[in-house]
């Protein structure tokens, strides 16, 4: 495998494995007449967001209930309501942001 090869078969820049078991890795989703001509250093690869909302810090709210409002209007997820009662970071199932109970 030269340099080039072994560059291309990583997802994302920023996380080496494929986060999924049903996921293809980039060498193999990226075969055929299809990408035949295209220079795959060129195409975008942007940080998996697995990683980047894992830096996101933890939101700690005063009630029992946090609200995700799921960002911007038509392009965010639907507004959700995270039970805290038990202990500990709860995620967004959506965007998986986590809120925790704020201890009094």
């Amino acid at each position: 495998m030269n340099a080039t090869t072994e560059n291309t078969s990583v997802d994302v820049p920023n996380y080496r494995n494929t986060w999924s078991r049903s996921q293809r890795s980039r060498l193999d989703a990226i075969k055929g007449p299809r990408f035949e001509q295209t220079d795959l250093e060129a195409q975008p690869r942007p940080l998996a967001a697995i990683d980047l909302i894992a830096e996101e810090p933890i939101r700690y709210v005063e009630g029992r209930v946090a609200v995700c409002h799921g960002g911007k209007g038509a392009l965010g997820h639907p507004q959700i309501y995270i039970n805290l009662d038990h202990s500990g970071a709860h995620a967004c199932g959506y965007c998986g942001i986590r809120f925790e109970q704020k201890h009094h």
